[in-house]
């Protein structure tokens, strides 16, 4: 009782001041609705940006491979620093400059309209396929497993996980349609403390476990027992070789960070560039300390269980294991507002992608005069119509044959680095047409689905992504060069005159502490440090 006792008051909670908040938000405009007015400061950025990206499926995928193999996994969060630097620093400025609403927006300016729509619909492709039912199925085994539901109920695990996807699925949509971005971002931030006095209380209590009622004596165990599990230098046939992160991933962190629809929203609804640099600044410093509470689970459970049959259920057991009842409660109600917050953060930016670029174009081209309203309604509709096919496809997964996160990891770069390939090209070369634009869309998401799916090719799929991104990026620029666009692309359209594009000061001296911190965390979790090889 008092488990789900804590667990309501923290959700509902949450739910009324995010009411409160957004009470006076003018949800009848298309700014209202999908930016918040456009007024957030840094730290209300930096809250929506880690709870974005935080969801139930960084908790059960990465603790499950932390258990199957090491601390690699980490490089997702970890390496991803420099990827937001890079991002602060030149991406950022262009999208506030410009007044860009979505990323395709900057397609449009570089190629055409058409490229912008085929990106747009590649977007919407990847949030219903890999992105909304991962996270509804990601928020329901960990809920499952830490309250025991199906035992609870009794009714057969595959059951639960139906219920809660579609419990967790209707109150992510209410979220979103009801209250806007300005709703999501508000809650984000009350969630990101929560997150952070969680991340104190879980190692803690998980160490203490471990040693018996001895904190001390747990950490000594963690680090002297089954040390080869705290080596974040992966080799060939772990999660990820750490060759990986110099190829595929920085390439796919920086597609996530800066150009990633629903992620790149939160930066946008900044009230200045400034805002948006430092509140990605501290989004980078949460991601340096993310592995204490995202992945030492994982490494408790290394020690605590022998024999575990379903290894995603690893993070729930180590939660229900540990913490006591009134903190069990709090932590559930945190990974359900974590996926609720990722999965709101999806499908908002879905039908902004689907109103912005595909609607009211479709509708100005046919010279049909359209007002907010009837773009909030049509947003609305849409957001209903991709949240029951969310609800209905996530518990399928649960048949999925690889491990979770790395199903999921695998299946994004078939929609990702397609579409940061002919941005990096739009930025560097002027000269590349449409047509090479979109054939090597195309081409880009054939190849690797082939490489992938169909041939047996011996390498990581990151490093695959690596050879098909040079790959394609010099065939559009060769197409380029022999069938140039009759004219040179000038990057100089009305400047947005409501938003301040000053940037931040101290982003340098921001970037280079963050910098030296994440080769510091490798050095620890390295051979070098505690991770002595069995």
């Amino acid at each position: 009782m008092t488990i789900i006792l804590s667990f309501l008051i923290c959700t509902l909670t949450v739910a009324f001041i995010s009411w409160y908040k957004t009470r006076s938000t003018n949800l009848n405009t298309v700014s209202g609705l999908f930016f918040g007015g456009k007024n957030n400061g840094y730290l209300v950025v930096a809250g929506s940006l880690i709870l974005t990206n935080l969801s139930a499926n960084q908790f059960v995928g990465e603790n499950e491979s932390v258990f199957i193999n090491n601390m690699s996994v980490m490089a997702w969060g970890v390496t991803s620093v420099l990827a937001i630097l890079l991002v602060s620093q030149f991406l950022l400025p262009v999208y506030f400059k410009y007044g860009m609403v979505t990323t395709p927006d900057f397609l449009a300016l570089r190629y055409d309209e058409s490229t912008k729509k085929l990106v747009s619909i590649v977007f919407l492709l990847s949030y219903a396929v890999n992105l909304l039912p991962p996270v509804l199925y990601g928020g329901a085994v960990a809920l499952t497993s830490m309250f025991n539901i199906d035992a609870l109920l009794n009714i057969s695990y595959w059951q639960c996980i139906w219920i809660m996807v579609w419990i967790l699925g209707i109150t992510g949509s209410a979220y979103t349609i009801i209250g806007g971005l300005k709703a999501i971002t508000i809650s984000d931030s009350m969630l990101g403390a929560g997150f952070l006095f969680i991340g104190i209380c879980l190692p803690f209590y998980a160490l203490n476990h471990l040693g018996g009622g001895d904190f001390f004596n747990g950490l000594n165990l963690l680090l002297t027992k089954h040390t080869s599990h705290l080596n974040a230098i992966g080799g060939k046939h772990d999660a990820i070789p750490f060759g990986t992160i110099f190829t595929g991933m920085v390439l796919v962190n920086i597609y996530y960070w800066g150009m990633e629809q629903y992620i790149v929203q939160q930066s946008l609804a900044a009230k200045s560039l400034k805002d948006a640099q430092k509140g990605m600044a501290f989004a980078a410093l949460a991601k340096l300390i993310s592995p204490l509470l995202i992945n030492l689970p994982g490494l408790v459970a290394v020690h605590l269980y022998t024999n575990v049959t379903n290894t995603a259920t690893v993070f729930p057991m180590v939660v229900a294991d540990v913490l006591p009842t009134i903190l069990l409660g709090f932590t559930a109600a945190l990974i359900f507002g974590a996926a609720m917050t990722t999965y709101n953060a999806g499908l908002h930016g879905s039908s902004t992608l689907f109103v912005l670029n595909i609607y009211k174009p479709y509708c100005q081209k046919r010279g049909i005069e359209i007002e907010d309203k009837n773009l909030i309604k049509v947003s609305k509709r849409f957001e209903i119509i991709l949240s029951l096919c969310a609800m209905f496809a996530a518990p399928f997964i649960l048949f999925a044959n690889s491990g979770f996160y790395a199903y999921l990891q695998q299946v994004s770069g078939l929609f990702s680095m397609p579409i940061l390939t002919i941005v990096v090209v739009g930025f560097i070369n002027k000269k590349v047409p449409p047509t090479a634009a979109k054939a090597g869309l195309i081409m880009f998401m054939v190849s690797y689905f082939c490489c992938e799916y169909i041939f047996d090719v011996d390498l990581h799929f990151l490093h695959v992504l690596a050879i098909l991104f040079l790959i394609i990026s010099a065939l559009m620029m060769l197409y380029g060069w022999f069938f140039p666009m009759q004219k040179n692309v000038v990057f100089n359209p009305p400047l947005a005159s409501d938003v301040n594009a000053v940037p931040w000061k101290m982003r340098h001296v921001a970037a280079l502490s963050l910098i030296i911190c994440m080769i510091l965390l490798y050095l620890f979790f390295s051979p070098l440090g505690v991770a002595k090889l069995d």
